[in-house]
């Protein structure tokens, strides 16, 4: 009896601290709730939002099965770099010099920061040591060209989703009490408000709604995803794609997504785009519901009607079974083969997205080798289509 009650104990004190866990977030309840359940993209029998189109691949439950733990123990190689990338500390003056071209600084993955005629705009920012509640799993290859504190001043934080390598605890903490706009999909600014953000200072938007300040704009456009911090609170967030316009610059970024009819229809409705920033990485024939092969990223690119391609989320995380240089090799090669301008900085370079350019294949100087997919390799990948199930990953 003594025994069962200090089980029941046990697990009651774990369960409230699961619950309570910071890092976790919290679901949209009260006001909150009430303002997304008149979403359209939201379904009030289930609970939860979906997406737009119906998934060619449907999860079921977490889809987390034996034999992708097998999988993830034992197959792949050089999924993480052998010594650090290249990487540069930006002349933060430089990067606010005040002109009417669009300067970018990538962090890895999916973190990068704008200056948009004169708006400077952190996007999707990890900055801690891990895309994780628990510091030891999913670490970053290596620290951030800048620190939290070397950054300049921002005016906007743009968030596409609530998954733990798009939305950090750490770096949101950082920004709670600056003066800074943080821009979101609906709900995900409850998660914010856990966190310290004044609700004063968060902006929502459901897909195709914008936030608009003199010329400068973010709209929110679809992507084919899914939320959730907790693996029991799926999709009751809102994730997406987003569209900023300025006086003289039109940009898109993906955030997570699946290739679906959404980028034809932003593009048709939105575009042309100076540059695309386009998921480019962390894919599995398993996962093309959520995310886009190669090839894909590439059929989006061209349907978004986007002048120059920026991929992202690739180059700071393991969370994939391929290399961590598969993805930009196959884009390079991509690149070469359709004759599209990529845009590959090293970390922490600036880039001036109006000059042509510099194609340094700096990534070849860390896996020493010239090339890592020949054209034999990358035709079958591209015509491998069949799709099993989603797990839930982030």
């Amino acid at each position: 009896m003594k025994k069962t009650l200090l089980l029941v104990i046990i697990t009651a004190i774990g369960v409230s601290m699961f619950f309570n866990w910071q890092e976790l977030g919290q679901s949209p309840s009260g006001n909150d709730l009430t303002k997304i359940q008149s979403s359209k993209n939201y379904d009030l029998t289930q609970g939860r939002f979906i997406n737009q189109e119906e998934s060619n691949t449907p999860r079921k439950g977490s889809g987390l099965s034996y034999k992708l733990i097998k999988e993830w123990l034992t197959k792949g190689t050089e999924r993480t770099p052998k010594k650090s990338l290249p990487q540069v500390t930006p002349q933060i003056e430089l990067f606010l010099a005040q002109n009417e071209e669009l300067n970018v600084i990538w962090f890895g993955h999916s973190s990068f920061l704008i200056n948009m005629d004169g708006n400077i705009i952190l996007v999707d920012p990890v900055f801690s040591e891990a895309a994780s509640p628990i510091k030891s799993m999913i670490k970053r290859f290596q620290p951030p060209a800048l620190s939290l504190e070397e950054l300049p001043k921002v005016d906007y934080i743009l968030i596409s989703h609530d998954h733990y390598d798009h939305l950090d605890m750490e770096s949101i903490k950082f920004f709670a009490n600056k003066p800074v706009t943080f821009v979101t999909p609906l709900g995900v600014g409850s998660h914010l408000k856990k966190w310290g953000v004044n609700e004063n200072n968060i902006v929502e938007r459901d897909w195709w709604q914008d936030f608009t300040i003199g010329d400068f704009s973010f709209t929110a456009t679809p992507a084919h995803h899914f939320s959730g911090r907790k693996g029991i609170d799926a999709n009751k967030t809102l994730w997406a794609s987003w569209v900023l316009k300025s006086a003289h610059h039109s940009v898109y970024f993906s955030g997570d997504s699946g290739y679906g009819s959404h980028f034809k229809e932003i593009g048709q409705r939105l575009g042309p785009f100076d540059v695309a920033f386009i998921e480019s990485g962390q894919y599995n024939e398993n996962w093309q519901d959520v995310h886009m092969l190669p090839q894909e990223s590439v059929k989006a690119f061209k349907d978004l009607k986007a002048e120059k391609y920026f991929p992202i989320h690739w180059g700071m995380f393991e969370l994939a079974l391929h290399t961590w240089y598969e993805p930009i090799e196959q884009l390079y090669h991509y690149s070469q083969q359709e004759n599209f301008e990529l845009i590959a900085p090293k970390l922490g370079e600036i880039i001036n997205t109006s000059k042509p350019t510099d194609h340094a294949l700096w990534w070849h100087d860390v896996i020493h080798q010239k090339s890592f997919l020949a054209e034999e390799t990358v035709k079958p990948l591209a015509e491998k289509a069949e799709t099993i199930k989603v797990i839930a990953e982030y």
